[in-house]
């Protein structure tokens, strides 16, 4: 049975994509490789020597890069050209986690990006994916590069979580919170999102794709769905991305056109409303996965 390594197995994304492949995956974690050290990864791929690679590590602390580029290119570009050079050498396909903050820099009077689309980020953060990304495909001619956007998964990143734990913790601790309202995007259920993966890894239509939920929202109005469906009462108060004052900018208009994946896989994602309430389903039916971020 063709093998398929993970990296970044014990994050949001890879937690929920091991079970779909099942036997085929090969998971990697942060204890077997590191991205940086080229000898140490290229040394462990070789021993896996799988068919297929899924890179779904990265540096993911968009205000923190703003303070320490020379990390967030370290992994987010070095890193992952590593990676695709080993693929490239053996011919191995590669699928490669991206972002929606590789776009930005056009404002937000448009529809939804398409893979055609110039990208164009506007931090720190951005700048290294948007490089990965180049790195992917330039060294690896088989390749998937999939951006998403504002992940949140039962295995929440540890020591970072996501935007649907935090509110939920905040929701609980504070009696009135301010949620940026100016900032559209389509927050993405990683169960969805594996789902959509492990469809394209069975294909051999190689390129760039979009894969998110459906719809959009501001994270306004993503918080305010959260406690809706929670049943949690803070007051909640709109602001824009300038009052809340983030170290990074982020893009006001961010929302992903997916008919591409559509057209290769048939996968069409659920509204995003629909997978945030299955999430709050489930967290509540397995507390033991949830670890809740700052």
């Amino acid at each position: 049975m063709p093998g398929i390594a993970v990296i970044g197995a014990a994050g949001q994304l890879g937690s929920d994509l091991l079970p779909l492949l099942g036997r085929r995956a090969i998971p990697l974690t942060r204890a077997d490789v590191d991205l940086t050290d080229a000898p140490r990864l290229h040394a462990c791929l070789d021993a896996a020597a799988p068919e297929q690679v899924v890179n779904c590590a990265a540096y993911n602390f968009v205000d923190r890069a703003e303070a320490e580029p020379e990390r967030a290119f370290a992994v987010n570009a070095l890193g992952v050209r590593n990676v695709a050079q080993w693929c490239g050498r053996h011919d191995v396909p590669l699928l490669h986690l991206s972002t929606d903050y590789v776009f930005g820099l056009d404002g937000p009077d448009r529809g939804p990006l398409t893979e055609s689309d110039p990208p164009g980020p506007i931090s720190v953060y951005g700048g290294s994916k948007l490089a990965g990304e180049w790195f992917v495909r330039g060294l690896c001619p088989r390749h998937w590069v999939v951006r998403t956007c504002g992940l949140y998964g039962r295995h929440a990143t540890r020591g970072k979580g996501n935007f649907v734990e935090t509110m939920l913790r905040l929701g609980r601790e504070r009696s009135e919170l301010r949620i940026v309202n100016d900032q559209r995007c389509t927050p993405t259920f990683t169960a969805d999102l594996a789902a959509a993966l492990v469809a394209l890894l069975d294909t051999r239509d190689y390129g760039v794709f979009h894969a998110t939920n459906a719809g959009e929202c501001s994270w306004y109005e993503f918080a305010l769905e959260i406690f809706r469906l929670s049943g949690l009462t803070p007051r909640v108060v709109p602001i824009s991305s300038a009052e809340y004052g983030a170290a990074a900018q982020r893009p006001a208009y961010s929302v992903l056109c997916c008919r591409k994946l559509q057209a290769v896989t048939g996968c069409v994602l659920r509204p995003w409303q629909e997978a945030l309430r299955d999430y709050l389903t489930l967290r509540q039916a397995q507390p033991e996965s949830n670890t809740v971020g700052p």
